[in-house]
């Protein structure tokens, strides 16, 4: 497992891209950032684990809503600069309540339409307290 670390090459704050792909449909469902823990804990619990930039924290997918993503292949691309991981997504991938992140879409008349289905209330997956 070291090695395939070794031959990934982190960006200056020590992450790395991580596209996520449903496992069976091949549906892109969201983008997140790894550094060398979340890609690590990743690994060895089959679950998805990020860095979030914004925070500064390790974070578990799924770990608010409910909606883990188990790991099935990880990938690297050829610059070993970006992943790719297929997963089985359990609920929704979107904090905004769809399945994908990328549930927009520019049209042909340079107009955005809503592109996907809400599968999810947010707000009751993510304020379980309230």
């Amino acid at each position: 497992m070291v090695d395939f670390l070794k031959k990934l090459k982190f960006n200056k704050d020590g992450t790395i891209p991580a596209i996520i792909q449903d496992f069976q449909t091949n549906e892109v469902l969201m983008l997140g950032y790894m550094n060398e823990h979340s890609l690590l804990k990743t690994i060895l619990m089959e679950k998805v684990h990020f860095w979030s930039r914004s925070r500064g924290k390790l974070w578990l997918k799924g770990e608010r809503s409910g909606h883990f993503q188990t790991v099935q292949e990880i990938y690297f691309d050829c610059d070993a600069d970006a992943l790719l991981l297929k997963v089985k997504q359990r609920g929704g991938a979107c904090h905004k309540g769809y399945r994908s992140c990328f549930y927009r879409r520019f049209t042909k008349d340079r107009k955005t339409e809503i592109a996907g289905e809400k599968i999810f209330n947010p707000e009751k997956a993510y304020n379980k307290d309230a």
